[in-house]
């Protein structure tokens, strides 16, 4: 199972905790944290199946893992085995006592049965009583990427974190786990490696202006940290619309942070205008994005003709408030 790796192969899973489960590439990454805040021991509250609770006793913490469900408690117990330094308990972590371990990992449960539940206050435990918990420890609160900003508490760093392309996480760090100076990060993970970006607060935008020679679409992670801004200037590009999360530069830009694409041309926003545009360029496939406008890509691309023999890139967005149409071609 690729969430795993190679302990995959010896691990116990249920349907649900394996799709609830943190990836071995992301646990690696919130254990080197706390490794680098300098704590030795951590108490992983909702543990699940133990994904994050194996990132951190490879990393060489002293682990209690807990967790409310006894059969979830079980199957963590065995996919922890092969730690010494780990240990899992069955129990409701507001009825256990916190204080000895130096640093605390909180995935509270956001279930109402099947569904998710909105109202920070009906998960287990409530985000109240987390908040409380954390004020003063080495700490991280996982959430799902898109929880309300308002309840992010403004002593805290919130970090994105980003997988291949697709959001997966928010972070609520504290303590010596934070950085200082840091309240907003997005970090960008890849089988390479990671990539970040961080900022003091949230960013505001860079005013938008022309289309240039390339087009960049910043990751989803940097989208939801608000840092297009920070992004833009850093790179020197500006937006291309006040409301449209894309921005455009004269060069490149080398950053697994955006990807980026080469205009090749572009037009008014039209079903005839985009035929015309496609039609004189040769293209075999043709991969549909689209920002700010409302249609059906499968739909558009079978009007559209594709008979020759090139690839290329359809984005259908906004240009300072009017929809256009931008061919191009994918330049990282």
């Amino acid at each position: 199972i690729q969430k795993f790796g190679n302990f995959a192969n010896r691990m116990l899973f249920s349907r649900e905790s394996l799709e609830m489960a943190t990836r071995l590439e992301i646990s690696s990454h919130h254990a080197t944290r706390f490794v680098s805040a300098g704590v030795s021991s951590i108490l992983d509250a909702g543990c699940g199946i133990g994904g994050d609770s194996l990132a951190f006793a490879g990393a060489g913490l002293e682990v209690v893992a807990v967790e409310s469900n006894e059969v979830i408690a079980a199957l963590a117990a065995f996919n922890l085995q092969p730690f010494e330094n780990a240990r899992v308990e069955n129990a409701n972590v507001t009825e256990i006592d916190l204080s000895e371990s130096d640093a605390l990992w909180f995935d509270p449960s956001r279930r109402d049965g099947v569904k998710r539940s909105r109202n920070h206050q009906d998960w287990e435990p409530p985000l109240s009583w987390i908040l409380e918990q954390t004020s003063d420890r080495s700490s991280g609160i996982k959430l799902a990427p898109g929880t309300d900003r308002k309840i992010i508490p403004t002593d805290r760093e919130a970090q994105w974190v980003s997988f291949k392309g697709e959001t997966l996480q928010m972070i609520l760090w504290s303590g010596n786990a934070a950085r200082s100076g840091v309240a907003r990060s997005a970090l960008v993970l890849k089988e390479s490696g990671g990539t970040e970006i961080v900022g003091p607060h949230d960013s505001p935008d860079e005013p938008s202006g022309p289309l240039s020679e390339f087009l960049h679409e910043p990751d989803g992670a940097v989208i939801r940290a608000r840092l297009i801004g920070d992004l833009a200037r850093t790179h020197g590009a500006n937006m291309i619309d006040s409301q449209i999360a894309y921005i455009t530069s004269a060069s490149p830009i080398e950053s697994a942070l955006v990807q980026s694409f080469q205009v090749l041309d572009y037009c008014p926003y039209s079903t005839k205008n985009i035929r015309e545009l496609v039609r004189g360029a040769n293209l075999r496939t043709l991969e549909i994005k689209k920002r700010g406008i409302d249609l059906d890509p499968a739909k558009l691309r079978r009007t559209l003709p594709l008979d020759g023999q090139e690839h290329g890139t359809l984005i259908l967005t906004r240009l300072e408030g009017v929809k256009t149409a931008i061919l191009a071609r994918r330049a990282n």
